[in-house]
């Protein structure tokens, strides 16, 4: 099903592309996106540089291969770690119900009701501009979500009667929990967090522009950020980076369209 979906499957094509091209791209075109090679702002195609040079005269192919695995693996271990929050708390909220539930429900909604960003700036301000602290910052903020998502299908799962037969057996609650339950929950599980990778990389981009990152590492949004002061002069250093957030976020959630298509029931009975 999830292949009969003509959008779904161009998603996936443009994600493969661009995971070809920031991870197996280095090997076919080496080179240290920190070096100058040439004079600054070269327009795309010029001089042998397919998408030009930056303001300081860097190969901006090198920096969008640098960059997009920086960004990618970023987007992937803050989406991760916000799905492995979530899916603890709305599990043990939607098993346990009572005052487990209004506990956690009550501390899910203080996040959920902090402005994300700022919360994330203030994390990252905190303990500084490194990758680990960027992608601690935007998995802390990002796992509300996944928390009611994951809530709502255990209250619904919980009740039915393969879980009440496995209780009745004297299983243990963390089997029922992550053993039973959870298997039968991760349909719109897995939905919502391939969706929660490309926010991921939307919120490093905005960190990275606004000077949240750390200096030494290239991402698309550094590159973004990095060239903000000469957009007026040399747009396209700014709009290459923009365009690349742009398609792989657009691919992610074409990927997530398809994937709700193929793992929803009430979709597959049509």
């Amino acid at each position: 099903m999830f292949f009969r979906n003509h959008a779904a499957v161009a998603g996936l094509a443009l994600l493969v592309f661009i995971l070809l091209f920031a991870f197996l791209g280095p090997a076919l075109k080496p080179g240290d996106p920190f070096e100058m090679v040439w004079s600054p702002f070269s327009p795309p195609g010029s001089d042998g540089f397919w998408l030009g040079t930056d303001y300081l005269g860097r190969d901006i192919v090198t920096l969008m291969m640098a960059g997009g695995q920086v960004s990618i693996a970023i987007g992937l271990a803050a989406a991760a770690m916000s799905v492995v929050i979530g899916v603890a708390v709305g599990a043990f909220a939607g098993y346990y119900g009572g005052l487990v539930e209004e506990a956690l429900m009550r501390f899910t909604e203080f996040f959920q009701v902090l402005p994300t960003l700022l919360f994330s700036m203030v994390i990252v301000a905190l303990f500084g501009a490194s990758l680990l602290t960027v992608t601690a910052a935007i998995g802390v903020v990002s796992w509300t979500t996944v928390a009611r998502v994951t809530r709502a299908e255990f209250l619904r799962i919980r009740e039915l009667e393969f879980v009440t037969a496995a209780r009745a057996g004297s299983a243990r609650d963390l089997y029922l929990i992550f053993r039973v339950i959870l298997p039968n929950a991760l349909p719109p599980i897995i939905v919502q967090a391939n969706l929660m990778v490309g926010s991921a990389i939307l919120f490093e981009a905005a960190l990275s522009f606004l000077g949240l990152s750390d200096p030494n590492v290239v991402s698309w949004g550094q590159v973004i950020g990095s060239n903000r002061p000469y957009v007026l002069d040399a747009g396209f250093a700014v709009a290459i980076p923009g365009l690349a957030i742009f398609f792989t976020v657009l691919a992610i959630s074409l990927i997530g369209d398809g994937l709700n298509d193929a793992l929803n029931p009430k979709l597959r009975q049509r």
